[in-house]
């Protein structure tokens, strides 16, 4: 069968093809660059707990060895410091750093509910995430990457797709699906007719990378309303993100509108608040890099027509208030990899193809909605205090949720609306996951015996059966792999319609003795039942593809 081709050779479209690689699909990535990325040190991305573990996963390398830095959010009003959880180098265990009090009244530690709490994320230069993609696209056998090759064109039929790319070798592809991660101006988008509405300069960051040295060692900054700034409250917000070697990168919110962005201005807003936050006296600093960060709000209409889809950028356009686009996606391709290689083995199933766009832009519209309600109260003259009571951790809360992946505003998200999530039944039961939402990452037991996170067997293309039976971490797996309920759960994970693998859990939040849970390829619980039940366990696994295959041609080829 033909490769899946796909166009754009950034963070999303690299990761795709590693993605379809570890599921043993073949992929061709058309790289309109030169096959690899300037170093820019004020280019850099944000990643959280899930998105993170998924690159390392895709890489085969811990992060921490290509260069980045871990670090909590502190977040800072005029006169006023909250602490979060805060990092220190990579890989260093999480401490919580105190309360928060005026420095005026030095008062005691005060509630910060909605402030504190939850994995740092994850700051990384850009060219060096992609780096890492590159290299590990590069020792892949299934992973092809075609540079300087411009998409120009799109055929599609029945059997498959052809794409035609100019450049040096004007060459024509022939693939079995096509995935679009090209980015705002995509050409695939454009080519299908699909419209992309939103809102264009939504807001406007002037960002600085340079080397020096603050008080805060390790920890994200967000200074909310700097008192050395005089241009409003749309225009006080700071941001500073450590990266490695004494490298900051420092954002500043402008005002609306279209002013020019000169070196000069960026210099005088380095100076002032290295000054802001030294007491009044500028320190030593090398400037590095610098630029502007316009940030878009935009969904396209339709994310899949025929045997084209789209993802990342060309799909989605969000970053107000610290949300993250990349997040989402790297989101789109832990959904889409796992349902486009189960069609590539399997033969196309409609249904669960179509349930990308129906789960994913039903995610990533709620985020846009978010932000768009959040925006008005946190940038306005009145701000929150004629909305909500204290309004100052109001704004905390709210700014807190984007930065720190959490809430309306930064979490995952649930497809709890999903076409896939089976009809409830008798024998589910409740956990702490939703079903929908990402599993929590425990210890379980492989099959070969060996104890292992239940986030590493993911993205293998198979369903995950997860028993929760407290006990089994103390014993051999050879005690126990043939007593009791496990004879009958192993003949039932056997008997699915899809390849899954039997995992075993000392325990799992909110998850009694004997649940058993049915855990899709991305992460995703589909439903927790209670105890073995053969028959509710293939239904639920079942609905997870889609409920039974038809013969369907694939999905309409009409205009968004």
């Amino acid at each position: 069968m033909d490769p899946v081709i796909i166009v754009g050779a950034g963070p999303v479209g690299l990761s795709l093809a590693l993605a379809l690689a570890r599921q043993e699909v073949p992929s061709v990535v058309l790289d309109e660059g030169p096959g690899k990325d300037e170093q820019r040190a004020a280019r850099t991305v944000v990643l959280r707990e899930d998105t993170a573990a998924l690159t390392e996963r895709l890489t085969g390398t811990p992060l921490a060895e290509a260069g980045l830095c871990w670090a909590g959010w502190r977040s800072m009003r005029r006169k006023q410091v909250t602490r979060t959880v805060a990092f220190g180098a990579a890989g260093a265990q999480p401490q919580r750093m105190g309360g928060y009090g005026t420095a005026e009244s030095g008062s005691g530690p005060a509630d910060v509910s909605g402030v504190a709490g939850g994995p740092a994320p994850l700051h990384i230069a850009q060219h060096v995430l992609t780096g890492a993609l590159r290299e590990a696209i590069a020792a892949e056998p299934l992973a092809e990457l075609a540079a300087e090759s411009r998409l120009d064109s799109i055929e599609q039929e029945p059997s498959g797709i052809t794409a035609h790319a100019r450049g040096p070798r004007d060459t024509w592809w022939r693939g079995s699906y096509l995935v679009g991660s090209d980015g705002p101006r995509s050409t695939v988008r454009k080519l299908l007719g699909i419209r992309f509405p939103g809102r264009t300069g939504v807001e406007r960051h002037a960002v600085a990378a340079l080397r020096t040295e603050l008080p805060w060692e390790g920890e994200a900054l967000l200074h909310r309303m700097p008192p050395w700034r005089t241009s409003g409250p749309s225009g006080g917000e700071v941001a500073a993100r450590p990266l490695p070697d004494g490298v900051w990168r420092l954002d500043w919110l402008l005002p609306p509108g279209k002013d020019l962005v000169t070196p000069e201005l960026i210099v005088t807003l380095v100076r002032e608040t290295l000054a802001g936050w030294n007491g009044g006296t500028t320190p030593a600093y090398d400037l590095l890099d610098t630029g502007v960060h316009t940030v878009h709000h935009r969904l396209a209409r339709r994310w899949r027509v025929g045997r084209v889809f789209l993802a990342g950028d060309a799909a989605h356009l969000l970053g107000a208030l610290g949300t993250q686009g990349l997040d989402e996606g790297l989101r789109d391709v832990d959904n889409l990899a796992w349902k486009l290689a189960s069609a590539w083995h399997h033969g196309p199933h409609e249904a669960l193809l179509d349930s990308y766009q129906a789960e994913r832009r039903a995610v990533v519209a709620a985020r846009l909605r978010a932000a768009d309600q959040a925006l008005p109260l946190l940038r306005s003259g009145k701000g929150l205090r004629s909305y909500v009571p204290g309004a100052a951790r109001g704004h905390d809360a709210l700014l807190a949720d984007g930065h720190l992946g959490r809430g309306a505003l930064g979490a995952p998200g649930t497809y709890a609306g999903s076409p896939l999530m089976p009809a409830p039944g008798e024998s589910a039961v409740p956990v702490e996951t939703e079903p929908g939402a990402p599993v929590v990452d425990v210890r379980v037991t492989a099959e070969d015996g060996s104890f292992v996170r239940l986030r590493d067997r993911l993205g293998r293309g198979s369903l995950l059966v997860v028993l929760v039976a407290p006990g089994t971490g103390v014993w051999e797996r050879k005690h126990w792999v043939s007593a009791g309920i496990m004879p009958r759960l192993a003949a039932a994970v056997t008997a699915l319609p899809h390849p899954a693998e039997l995992l075993v859990a000392e325990s799992y939040p909110g998850a009694p003795a004997h649940t058993v849970l049915l855990v899709r390829p991305d992460g995703r619980l589909v439903t927790a039942l209670s105890g073995v039940r053969p028959a509710d366990l293939y239904a639920a696994a079942e609905a997870t593809l889609g409920g039974p295959a038809k013969a369907q041609a694939p999905a309409g080829a009409g205009r968004g």
